[in-house]
């Protein structure tokens, strides 16, 4: 008995021991690697934990791996409960379907087991401030100097109040401050002795950063937003790089206008650069000024976006990050720093207009059924008044616009004797027009004979559907344009918040295509 009480605990031991192995979570560069068999206990054991859902193949997911592991070993260094895990979500799909990944990399925090979305940085400072922010106060208490220096040198970036009054309005707005922005850690001291190490005033705030001037000073009115773009501004360098890390910052910040260098550093462009420093120094939070490399094969995308070819580098580029996202060109290819301030000034001047790309007209452009539109041509063929004229704005590359070439080149024969009908295209990826702004692709619109009315054709994209639109369209035009003038008021709607993660999108370089075939 005594003998099979020893082999029961063997193997009682034993079995502990294989569950214990079961359970083991591996590590890769300080980064938990989870699976299916683990996520849970690693989310619901853990307070905080990061999850980086990622496929192997993915270029962003490449980028980020880097600076995902630096924050994991930092954040260890510090003996913080914080917790950094990734799931490679083509091994692991169950997983990745149920919590939502549609494209990689999605990052999510788990806060006792409950998810939010990551909103965050892709770079090592900012994944911590970000976490920091969530799991801590907003502004650290910067007691003595040694506290101080220690802040101040483990962050690349770093804004201080000095305030010895925490109910004054202005300690109230920097606390505000610090509670909404996440990329960069915020602390508050009231200490006489951190006052006199960094010669700073009471109620003020400075910027400390490692590069540029060494720090900023606000010198603005006391208010959140005020503040957030000190800091949006003061927080990168006065001219910044465009890349996968920056690009968030960049795009996605609090300042609308940018200055875009597209330059060669091959071909020692940067000297323009160091030139352009201080006409940048003038314009600072009124404009971000930033430089394109156009030798690397990613940022083709953006040239092409500006309707530019790399041998039209070294050149520049204003554009407005609002709903139109509004592009302005100057005179001159030119990037002598006085072109560059007088480019920048006759901007925010309003002498410059907005620039719009046009391709050439081709000689046969109405020699087809289907008339083919540039936007130099649009308004002289669809606002005649004496016709109804139905274009589709289209993307070469999108799907849904090469299914319909079919249906909509026997539309364009059908019509091709009325003298009164116009079936029209356009490529709207390389044509723009500042009264009528593309999201999709096919967009259909009908520009009405007699009022140029806008209606928008959201029928079957069958030939008979756009047959009964056209023949019955007095009476369906009429509803349409209720609907359409409702879905231009929704979509004028947009919060800033979204619209900025669009912007961002829209220009992290990976990402610039995707957003386009989303959308289509």
């Amino acid at each position: 008995m005594r003998v099979l009480r020893s082999l029961g605990l063997v193997l009682f031991v034993a079995g502990l021991a294989l569950v214990a192995s079961d359970a083991e979570v591996k590590e890769e560069d300080g980064v938990l690697v989870l699976t299916k068999d683990n996520f849970q206990s690693v989310v619901e054991g853990n307070e905080f934990v990061l999850v980086e859902f990622y496929a192997p193949w993915c270029g962003h997911c490449k980028a980020l791996a880097p600076e995902y592991a630096k924050a994991a070993k930092a954040l260890a260094e510090k003996n913080s409960n914080i917790k950094l895990g990734k799931v490679d979500a083509t091994e692991e799909q169950e997983l990745a379907e149920k919590h939502g990944v549609r494209g990689y990399p999605t990052l999510k925090f788990f806060r006792s087991g409950t998810p939010i979305e990551y909103t965050g940085g892709r770079e090592k400072d900012t994944i911590i401030s970000w976490l920091e922010k969530k799991t801590g106060p907003a502004a650290k208490e910067l007691e003595t100097v040694a506290d101080a220096e220690e802040f101040l040198k483990e962050n690349n970036v770093a804004v201080v109040g000095f305030f010895k009054d925490r109910e004054s309005a202005e300690c109230k707005a920097f606390l505000t401050t610090a509670n909404a922005v996440d990329d960069y850690p915020f602390a508050v001291t009231s200490s006489e002795d951190v006052y006199a190490k960094y010669e700073a005033k009471c109620g003020s705030v400075v910027l400390f950063k490692h590069f540029d001037d060494g720090k900023a000073v606000f010198d603005g009115e006391y208010t959140e937003e005020a503040l957030k773009k000190f800091v949006a501004a003061q927080a990168l360098p006065l001219i910044v790089d465009f890349s996968h890390e920056t690009a968030q910052k960049i795009f996605g910040g609090e300042i609308k206008n940018h200055l875009l260098f597209f330059i060669s550093k091959e071909a020692g462009h940067m000297e323009y650069i160091e030139a352009a420093k201080e006409v940048a120094k003038k314009f600072r939070e009124k404009i971000l000024f930033v430089t394109i490399d156009a030798d690397q094969e990613d940022h083709q995308r953006i040239l092409e976006f500006f309707g530019m070819k790399k041998d039209e580098v070294p050149s520049m580029r204003i554009i407005h990050l609002e709903e139109d996202m509004a592009k302005y060109k100057p005179e001159t290819n030119d990037l002598a720093a006085e072109k560059v301030e007088d480019f920048v000034s006759k901007f925010f001047e309003g002498k410059i207009k907005q620039h719009l790309l046009s391709q050439e007209l081709p000689e046969d452009w109405d020699k087809n059924p289907v008339t083919v539109l540039v936007a130099d041509k649009f308004d002289e063929v669809a606002m005649d008044s004496t016709k109804d004229v139905l274009v589709e704005f289209y993307a070469p590359w999108c799907g849904h616009c090469k299914q319909l070439v079919p249906i909509y080149d026997k539309l364009g024969e059908k019509y091709a004797d009325d003298d009164t009908v116009v079936i029209a295209k356009m490529d709207a990826t390389a044509n723009e027009l500042e009264h009528t702004k593309i999201n999709s692709f096919p967009t259909i619109y009908l520009y009405r004979k007699g009022d140029n009315q806008k209606v928008e054709y959201r029928g079957e994209r069958t030939l008979e559907g756009f047959v009964n639109f056209l023949e019955g369209k007095t009476e369906v035009s009429l509803n349409r344009l209720m609907v359409f003038n409702l879905h231009e008021r929704f979509r004028k709607s947009i919060t800033q918040k979204s619209l900025q993660s669009l912007q961002a999108r829209i220009f992290d370089v990976g990402s610039f295509m995707d957003s386009l075939q989303d959308a289509c």
